[in-house]
């Protein structure tokens, strides 16, 4: 019967194409039903796709980091005439040892590789090799494929080929690796260039003293509830941001510049810029607005760990139209911040310490910390940017004001 074709299927609403990021078989693998195939990704989700039939694969078609349109082949899978998968091949023959080694040659043995060829070689073998400064162009391969094996490292260095004294971090390096990006390192890539070549950025920052806060947050913190979340700094950055759209309404826009059209939107969106096992991801909380503080905690917990996880729906990683972005647990002492287009602000607070301040004319110690912050320049000019950075600033220094019901 004919091969049973996979084809890339239709994996989100005006999706047109996906990117291949992983291959989970190989042409000639048996293959169950409901076996994992490829993973794709598109936008920012990376989907899954799961064989709906058993057999043989024959063929697969594309490689990782190539585009497929909706439709595409995929998969070619062999299947007997009623259906079932052919016999499993019989197993390959038992490899006999290999013949000892031959005593290294006491001439010393050079091997070169042509410009462009990555030598083969395990992570270790290569930690050991740049730790001795020795280039692996240079060292001839006994294993599959001509890989350098730990022996033939040994080999070269007895051999003398090494060149003058071996010793740690003293010979020059002149190894490079060539790493192809894809899936979503190329994804973010794209995002951050659009977002620096399209926005006109003017970054501003600002000094925030958080010792009224902070007493706050830990006070809340050694009392809440079983069920209760505990409170990072975000949350109360998102009251603050919540209580200041409705003076600041441009702050929490989209910016349409093919179109000349802003969108300023009502309800408050706030993406988390958050960095995973694959790179950074913006979940977004929707509706802030209808939050409180416990809320604001919970749901952050909920969409970082999502994208940290893999688990995060499509609609839950796009729409923002703010977004915060934290280093401070790392430490810095101040950003410039990208914008996430298309949106036309971000906030970024920065290391948290203390230091010596000035207050009522005696210095004290006091828990300060920069916030970092970024405006599209044209929609937010300078002044009421720093008018909205000054508002934030006098929240979170006096943060019984986030509590009070009106506006203030």
């Amino acid at each position: 019967m004919p091969p049973y074709i996979f084809r890339l299927p239709d994996v989100g609403e005006g999706v047109a194409e996906a990117e291949i990021v992983a291959w989970h078989v190989a042409p000639g693998q048996l293959l169950e039903e409901d076996q994992k195939l490829v993973d794709v990704m598109t936008d920012k989700a990376t989907v899954e796709m799961t064989s709906p039939v058993a057999g043989r694969i024959t063929a697969l078609h594309g490689e990782i980091g190539q585009m497929l349109a909706v439709g595409a082949p995929l998969v070619e899978v062999e299947r007997d005439a009623d259906g079932a998968p052919p016999a499993k091949a019989p197993p390959p023959p038992v490899q006999q040892a290999a013949p000892p080694r031959a005593a290294s040659p006491a001439a010393p043995a050079f091997t070169t590789r042509p410009i462009g060829e990555a030598p083969l070689a395990a992570p270790a073998t290569r930690r050991r090799a740049y730790d001795l400064g020795i280039p692996l162009q240079f060292v001839s391969g006994t294993g599959p494929a001509g890989r350098i094996t730990p022996q033939d490292l040994n080999d070269y260095i007895e051999r003398g080929a090494a060149g003058p004294e071996v010793t740690a971090g003293a010979a020059p390096r002149t190894g490079v690796s060539e790493q192809k990006i894809t899936g979503l390192r190329r994804k973010i890539a794209e995002k951050m260039q659009e977002s620096k070549r399209r926005i006109p950025h003017f970054s501003y920052i600002e000094e925030f003293d958080l010792t009224a806060l902070e007493a706050l947050r830990k006070e809340l913190n050694n009392s809440r509830l079983a069920e209760q979340p505990k409170l990072s700094l975000l949350p109360f950055l998102m009251r603050a941001v919540v209580k200041l759209v409705p003076k600041f309404p441009r702050v929490n826009a989209r910016f349409d510049d093919e179109a000349n059209i802003l969108r300023v939107h009502d309800g408050i969106h706030i993406g988390i810029a958050t960095q995973t096992p694959g790179g950074l991801m913006v979940p977004v909380i929707r509706h802030a607005e209808t939050l409180d503080l416990w809320d604001c905690a919970r749901e952050l917990t909920r969409v970082t760990e999502a994208a940290r996880n893999g688990s995060a729906k499509r609609e839950e990683l796009s729409g923002s139209t703010i977004t915060l972005t934290s280093l401070g647990a790392i430490g810095g002492i101040a950003a410039t911040p990208v914008i996430n287009h298309p949106e036309v602000a971000i906030i970024g607070p920065n290391k948290l310490a203390e230091r010596p301040a000035v207050v009522n004319g005696q210095i004290v110690i006091r828990t300060m910390m920069n916030v970092s912050s970024s405006f599209d320049h044209r929609i937010i000019d300078g002044y009421d940017a720093a008018r909205f950075i000054q508002e934030l600033k006098r929240l979170i220094e006096c943060p019984a004001l986030l509590f009070v019901s009106q506006n203030v």
